[in-house]
C-alpha cells in the first residue's frame, strides 16, 4: 500500500494542474470502490475549482469552491496518472480509456486526471471542508511525522508504559500518520531497534532519536518520489526509486549496511506484517 512519501508524491505532481483549476467534467464510471462512491459524485466535482490540494496521513484532500473536500485513498492498487499537460519534460497525451479506470476529471486547463486501481481497494468520499478531519477516514489520526506536532516530547510521552513491539506502536496510526511497513522497518535500522523490543521499554533517548530519523527517511524517499513496489507510480507514470536503497526491507539475507556490522539482514513476521532487521546491531 502507497505510504505517506508515495502519497506526497502524487499530491505534489497533481498541484501544478489541479490547485486553483477548474474540474471541467467528472466522469464516474462505476458506483463503488472499496465501499460505495458518494451519491452524484460526478455531478458535486463538475464545474467547482479545486482552491486547495492537501495531504492528511496517507489520504489526498481536494478543497473544493462549494465547500466540500473530495477525499482520495489509493488502497494497495491505486494510481492517480496526469494526461495532457506537460510534466517535466514529457508531455502525455490523453490514453485510450482502460479497463480500470474509474474516475476521470477533465480539467479547464486540458489536463485529465484518471483514477486507476485494478484491485478497488481505494476509496474517494465528499465532505464538508469544515468538518473534514472528522470523517470516519480521518478521525482520530496522530500528528503528521513531518509536522511541528510530532516531536520528542510527543513521542516519548505516546511510547511511555507501552508494552506492544515498538514497530507496531509507530504503525498505529492514532500515534503517528502516514508511517507503514516499510518506512518503519527503515527507521528501526538506522535506530539500532529491534522491531520486537517493548515500545515501552526505549529509553526516553532512544525514544526522542526516533523522531529525526523518521523525518530523514521519509524526506529522502519524497525526494526519491517515493518506492516503487508492485503497482505504484508517480502521477506522470514513471516509477519512485527509493527502493533502490533499502537498507533493510525486502533484502532478507543481504549484508547488513550499518559500517562495522557483520550481521545479515532477517525477516520474520509481526501481526502479519513482514519485519526487516539485523538481529545483530538491531537491539
Amino acid at each position: 500500500m502507497p505510504e505517506l512519501p508515495e502519497v506526497e508524491t502524487v499530491r505534489r505532481g497533481l498541484l501544478p494542474v489541479m490547485e486553483g483549476q477548474v474540474i471541467q467534467s467528472a466522469d464516474v464510471r462505476r458506483p463503488d470502490l472499496r465501499w460505495p462512491l458518494p451519491p452524484q459524485m460526478a455531478a458535486r466535482l463538475t464545474g467547482q475549482r479545486v482552491t486547495a490540494l492537501r495531504r492528511r496521513s496517507k489520504y489526498i484532500l481536494a478543497d473544493l469552491s462549494s465547500g466540500e473536500t473530495l477525499i482520495i485513498h489509493l488502497g494497495m492498487s491505486g494510481r492517480v496518472l496526469i494526461s495532457g499537460q506537460m510534466q517535466g519534460q514529457f508531455h502525455h497525451s490523453h490514453p485510450a480509456p482502460q479497463k480500470h479506470d474509474h474516475v476521470v476529471l477533465d480539467m479547464e486547463n486540458g489536463a485529465r486526471i484518471t483514477y486507476n486501481d485494478a484491485r478497488r481497494f481505494g476509496a474517494m468520499d465528499l465532505a464538508a471542508t469544515e468538518q473534514v478531519e472528522a470523517h470516519k477516514m480521518l478521525a482520530g489520526l496522530g500528528p503528521e511525522p513531518l509536522g511541528n506536532a510530532f516531536n520528542e516530547t510527543y513521542l516519548t510521552d505516546r511510547l511511555a508504559g507501552r508494552m506492544t513491539p515498538i514497530k507496531s506502536a509507530l504503525l498505529d496510526q492514532r500515534v503517528v500518520a502516514g508511517l507503514g511497513n516499510i518506512y518503519v522497518c527503515e527507521v528501526l535500522h538506522r535506530a539500532k531497534i529491534s522491531p520486537r523490543r517493548k515500545a515501552g521499554r526505549l529509553s526516553a533517548q532512544r525514544a526522542a532519536a526516533l523522531v529525526p530519523l523518521v523525518r530523514d527517511v521519509l524526506n529522502e524517499a519524497i525526494a526519491a518520489g517515493g518506492s516503487s513496489l508492485r503497482d505504484y507510480r508517480q502521477a506522470d507514470g514513471e516509477l519512485g526509486y527509493f527502493q533502490h536503497t533499502f537498507r533493510v526491507y525486502d533484502r532478507e539475507g543481504t549484508a547488513c549496511s550499518t559500517p562495522d556490522c557483520t550481521g545479515t539482514i532477517v525477516r520474520i513476521i509481526q501481526s502479519g506484517r513482514s519485519s526487516f532487521y539485523c538481529p545483530q546491531c538491531q537491539r
